[in-house]
């Protein structure tokens, strides 16, 4: 017994405590690796989320006013609209941009939040116009229309993924009427933004 300690004070052969020692080390060296591993997949996770694109539509969302959204000079479309839906949604929309109607080509852009479920959804207009009309009847009224093609191009919804075609169709009374409205049509994962602004629409639709 002597001996043995003796050696082991001396760097000699381990006692037989020594293993059990160097594993518990091991698995309390694993189990630290294992927690960094897992904190930092949680945040490349993170970071991820944060990067991936969301809607930037703060612009003009508090608009009050009875003109369109203000942007450089008078726009050649553009539009704000709120809406109460069905089973007590609700909504709020804004957007404009440039048009040619003598190429049929349009741009610009489309933002929608709505309430209950909330959800913000950023929308690209055009290029191409698929139907523009200076004598259209909506509403009993005659007025301007024009039909266009969309694309979602950020969204907080998660049904409603970046990518989703839709269309939307433009009109705006003339003559002093005021019965404007905006009505857009996606294609699948987006069909609750599906969804017809009339009666609370200020719009503005060429010809002018």
């Amino acid at each position: 017994m002597r001996l043995d300690r003796r050696m082991t004070a001396l760097g000699g052969p381990a006692s037989p405590r020594t293993p059990a020692r160097v594993s518990r080390v091991r698995m309390w060296l694993m189990g630290l690796i294992a927690i960094a591993c897992l904190a930092l997949g949680l945040a490349t996770m993170s970071g991820s989320a944060h990067a991936a694109p969301l809607p930037r539509c703060t612009h003009y969302a508090n608009y009050t006013g009875s003109g369109i959204p203000p942007g450089s000079g008078i726009p050649p479309w553009g539009f704000h609209a709120s809406q109460s839906f069905r089973a007590g949604g609700s909504g709020f929309a804004w957007g404009w941009g440039d048009v040619n109607l003598d190429t049929n080509w349009i741009s610009g852009r489309i933002c929608q939040d709505g309430h209950a479920p909330a959800s913000v959804i950023a929308i690209k207009v055009g290029p191409h116009i698929s139907y523009h009309s200076h004598v259209a009847m909506m509403w009993g009224y005659p007025g301007n229309l024009i039909k266009t093609s969309l694309t979602v191009t950020a969204s907080t919804d998660p049904a409603c993924v970046v990518g989703t075609l839709g269309h939307v169709t433009m009109y705006a009374s003339y003559n002093g009427v005021r019965s404007d409205s905006m009505q857009f049509f996606f294609d699948a994962g987006c069909a609750d933004q599906d969804h017809l602004y009339h009666g609370q629409v200020v719009a503005q639709v060429p010809p002018l």
